[in-house]
């Protein structure tokens, strides 16, 4: 499913969430600059520098060749992937794919949380979305990279605070029949097919590595959005379009 539309709008433009969505652009246009190719100067040593490899973050790799994707990883510290990982991405469909949803969500969030919160709340989902799937395969020394475990927090979050607005999308290759879900359905569908497509890879023993996907990212980003947006929430008005000043409370219905 492709959202690309959200009946929810917000009280102020998403600066952040356009910003994000220019830098992740940047930094793909200068990736895929570099040489196509295995050299220490191509696109894959920029994805190994700079992408999170859990053998380096939480275990002593040991002896390795500088010119290995570990080797090259330890160039920095262990902890900067955690970060820089999450503006990193693997093709053009990756990349849509991860701006699309973060425009949709994204900038309720930002308008709920206000500019101050938004960017440390989509880092610090992204970092627990990566220590989920690094902690699983603590050994790998595949590099893991995108947007997409901040953005499944961006979601979690969504559910929260959003539950019942409406969200227009399309399913492939039916993209000319256009419909709307409550959030809330549209989000459990998500977070269910991460648990089915997980399995699905662990029956076939693929490898996150080489194309494939990090589900337990995407599956540990959605559970800490929702575990932790009420607490970046803490003094900020609760979700909903902003009365004028005078403007008398609406009624209750029973």
């Amino acid at each position: 499913m492709i959202p690309f539309r959200d009946e929810n709008p917000t009280r102020r433009f998403a600066y952040l969430a356009l910003g994000l969505v220019v830098i992740n652009t940047a930094i793909f246009l200068f990736q895929i600059q570099k040489p196509d190719d295995a050299s220490l100067m191509g696109q894959f040593a920029f994805i190994c520098e700079y992408g999170l490899v859990p053998q380096h973050l939480l275990e002593d790799p040991g002896m390795v060749p500088p010119d290995s994707c570990v080797g090259i990883n330890q160039e920095h510290s262990r902890f900067l992937g955690l970060f820089s990982s999450q503006f990193l991405h693997g093709g053009w469909l990756h990349l849509i794919g991860n701006m699309l949803f973060l425009w949709v969500f994204g900038n309720n969030i930002e308008d709920h949380l206000g500019r101050i919160r938004f960017i440390p709340f989509d880092l610090t989902v992204g970092l627990a979305a990566g220590l989920a799937q690094a902690v699983i395969e603590p050994s790998s020394q595949t590099p893991v990279i995108g947007a997409s475990g901040a953005i499944s927090g961006i979601l979690g979050a969504y559910l929260v605070l959003f539950p019942r607005k409406r969200v227009w999308t399309v399913v492939l290759p039916f993209f000319f029949l256009p419909f709307k879900l409550p959030a809330w359905m549209w989000l459990v569908i998500y977070l269910v097919l991460q648990f089915v497509f997980l399995g699905a890879a662990a029956t076939a023993e693929s490898d996150t590595g080489d194309g494939g996907v990090a589900y337990l990212a995407h599956i540990g980003g959605f559970i800490a959005g929702v575990a932790l947006i009420k607490v970046f929430s803490i003094g900020r008005e609760p979700p909903g379009p902003k009365l004028p000043t005078g403007t008398p409370a609406p009624a209750q219905e029973w």
